[in-house]
C-alpha cells in the first residue's frame, strides 16, 4: 500500500527502502547479477567457500598475505585489503602486490598461493614469480619445499577473523569495510609484539632477580 500511494511515491525519504524491499521480493536463489542479503548493510555479499561445514559466507572478501618465514616473534601478516565486488581471487593480484610492495618499501621476489589464484592477473613483472598449489611447470624441489610453508597463512587468517573482530565488522559502509581489515591485521600484529615483549621482559626479570652465590673465603 505504500508503494503505490501517489503522495508518498515521490518522497526521496522512502526511494531507498522501497527499492530494498522490492529488489528483496523480486531475487531469486540463482539469479545472477547483484542481490540484497543485508537490508541495513547492502554492501553484504555471497562468498562461497567450498567447505562442507561452511559453504557460503556473507560479508565482503578481504585478502592477507604473510611472510614465508616465520619470525622470532610470529608469524605476522604482511598486508590486509578488503575487495568488494566479490571478485576471483587471481584477478585481485594487480592491485594486491603493488600495494604489498609499497608497504614493505621491497620487491617481492616469490608469491605462494592456493589453487584459487589459477589464470591470474598478476603485474608483467610477477608473472613467473607466482606459485599456484598443484603447479607442476617451473616447480623446482626448494620451491616445492617451501609450498608446504603456504598453509601457515590458515591460522593467521583464523586469529584475526576470531580474536580481532574480522570476522564481524562493527564499521558502516565500503569504508568500513576497508578499515576494519586493515585495523583487524595491525591489531593482530600488536598482539604477537606484546606477546614477545611480555616474554622479553619476563626473562629480564628472571634475571634481575639471580644473586650471585656468596663464595666462601
Amino acid at each position: 500500500m505504500v508503494a503505490r500511494s501517489p503522495a508518498i511515491r515521490g518522497w526521496t525519504l522512502f526511494k531507498w527502502p522501497l527499492y530494498q524491499a522490492a529488489t528483496v521480493l523480486e531475487q531469486r536463489q540463482r539469479q545472477r547479477g547483484r542481490k540484497i542479503y543485508s537490508l541495513h548493510a547492502h554492501e553484504v555479499e555471497c562468498i562461497g567457500k567450498g567447505k562442507a561445514h561452511a559453504p557460503y559466507e556473507f560479508g565482503v572478501k578481504v585478502s592477507v598475505a604473510t611472510t614465508l618465514k616465520r619470525s622470532r616473534g610470529g608469524q605476522f601478516a604482511l598486508h590486509a585489503k578488503a575487495l568488494p565486488g566479490n571478485p576471483y581471487d587471481g584477478h585481485t593480484l594487480a592491485s594486491v602486490i603493488p600495494d604489498m610492495e609499497k608497504t614493505i618499501g621491497n620487491e617481492i621476489g616469490r608469491i605462494l598461493a592456493d589453487a584459487g589464484y589459477r589464470g591470474h592477473n598478476a603485474p608483467q613483472s610477477h608473472k613467473l614469480r607466482v606459485f599456484t598449489a598443484g603447479q607442476k611447470r617451473r616447480v623446482t624441489p626448494a620451491i616445492k619445499r617451501q609450498m608446504r610453508r603456504r598453509s601457515a597463512v590458515e591460522p593467521v587468517i583464523g586469529h584475526i577473523k576470531s580474536e580481532h573482530r574480522m570476522g564481524r565488522n562493527y564499521l558502516a559502509g565500503q569504508q568500513g569495510d576497508t578499515l576494519n581489515a586493515i585495523l583487524a591485521a595491525a591489531g593482530y600484529n600488536f598482539s604477537l609484539l606484546l606477546r614477545w615483549l611480555k616474554g622479553f621482559l619476563s626473562l629480564l626479570i628472571a634475571l634481575l632477580q639471580i644473586r650471585p652465590k656468596p663464595v666462601a673465603a
